[in-house]
């Protein structure tokens, strides 16, 4: 029975300010900054980027973010240092994209997973939470539903994709809408993560997404979960939130208030304490 409960953030409920500070941190890598170094690893047989915090000390679980179609760790960057003052986070740039060694062709929803699932066993992770933004969200469902036991708590963030527009041209219609409500500065940031991933990979990754049945996931995981979306986010509107916490079978809501497609990046607070909350619930629950 899914538990659904729409509310506005803990604490900080007023939006982060995305300015050139912010522009800036995302940028920095492989520089070290804001306690974020970056470090390389061969990953089933490519040199895979990933940007790491400090850990806390604090025993939490790790956190491990996972950015979605066009874009790289940088977007995540706000809410990897939001994150980092109570868990060890890791941003790591899938195949092709951002830092990471550009594989022949573009991967599909289940290659990206299955590397992601190999990332977690190079690092030897104890069970971690996933968050998947976007397309990221297809990739993390993906891991939960075949690698469970990896997974501790997953968070979908703007999910793709809407069947209601499970198209290359319905995708893109939709993010050019939230292109109008995103914070300006975050322009700079596609461009430099295009750039590296370059135009046909994106192009053909988009294909793969809107090819991927993500509802076939959706009703295999077992982690506990929250569905994360702004409230104005075009990409993930209401009724296809609505009905990815339908699917998941132990699935919260969230709805960070005003806030578009790219809540991770403009709302990182908001975010991290929704992440805080369901593993906070999920350890409550266990040690009854």
């Amino acid at each position: 029975m899914n538990r659904i409960a729409t509310r506005p953030p803990v604490g900080s409920a007023r939006a982060s300010r995305f300015g050139l500070a912010e522009l800036r941190l995302a940028m920095a890598a492989p520089r070290p900054a804001a306690g974020l170094t970056s470090e390389w690893r061969l990953v089933d047989g490519l040199r895979t980027h990933t940007r790491r915090g400090v850990d806390p000390g604090t025993g939490a679980p790790p956190v491990v973010l996972v950015h979605g179609l066009a874009v790289s760790h940088r977007y995540l960057t706000p809410l990897a240092v939001a994150l980092s003052t109570t868990h060890q986070v890791y941003v790591p740039d899938l195949p092709g994209f951002g830092l990471t060694e550009h594989p022949r062709g573009a991967y599909d929803v289940r290659r990206h997973a299955e590397h992601l699932a190999a990332w977690l066993a190079a690092y030897q992770l104890p069970p971690a939470c996933l968050l998947g933004h976007s397309f990221g969200a297809e990739v993390v469902a993906a891991v939960a539903a075949r690698h469970p036991d990896a997974v501790r708590a997953l968070a979908l963030a703007g999910p793709t994709s809407d069947p209601a527009a499970r198209t290359r041209r319905g995708q893109f219609g939709r993010w050019l809408v939230d292109s109008l409500r995103e914070a300006p500065l975050q322009a700079p940031i596609l461009v430099r993560d295009v750039w590296n991933a370059r135009p046909w990979r994106v192009l053909a990754t988009l294909s793969h997404s809107v090819h991927n049945a993500i509802e076939a996931d959706l009703v295999q995981i077992t982690a506990p979960t929250v569905v994360l979306t702004g409230e104005r986010d075009p990409l993930a509107p209401p009724r296809w939130r609505d009905q990815v916490t339908r699917l998941v079978p132990d699935a919260d809501v969230v709805v960070v208030p005003g806030a578009p497609h790219n809540v991770a990046t403009t709302d990182p607070l908001a975010v991290a304490d929704a992440i805080r909350q369901l593993l906070a619930a999920h350890s409550a629950l266990t040690d009854r």
